[in-house]
């Protein structure tokens, strides 16, 4: 079976059904690697620095994101509102 719309909107309605953190925490436990969490941490944490205006440089001291990855959360901060919306 390859994965499609329908598989992520799937995965998109089962997010919205979560209420507390620790819902999240059991979910995502579940879902991803820890590895694969704390990557995702990175990211959040990376685009909450480039709203506030930090440099790429500042931004790689305090997370240890790779330089491509940032690029990408950056293309993403600046065309996108997904982070936006998140992160005030």
């Amino acid at each position: 079976m390859s994965i499609n719309e329908t598989h992520l909107e799937k995965l998109y309605k089962a997010v919205l059904k979560l209420k507390t953190v620790e819902d999240c925490k059991e979910f995502l436990g579940d879902l991803c690697t820890q590895k694969e969490l704390f990557q995702m941490a990175q990211r959040l944490i990376a685009a909450e620095c480039l709203l506030k205006g930090e440099t790429y440089e500042t931004v790689i001291e305090k997370t240890d994101i790779s330089s491509a990855t940032l690029s990408r959360v950056s293309k993403c901060v600046k065309n996108g509102n997904g982070y936006k919306k998140v992160i005030k």
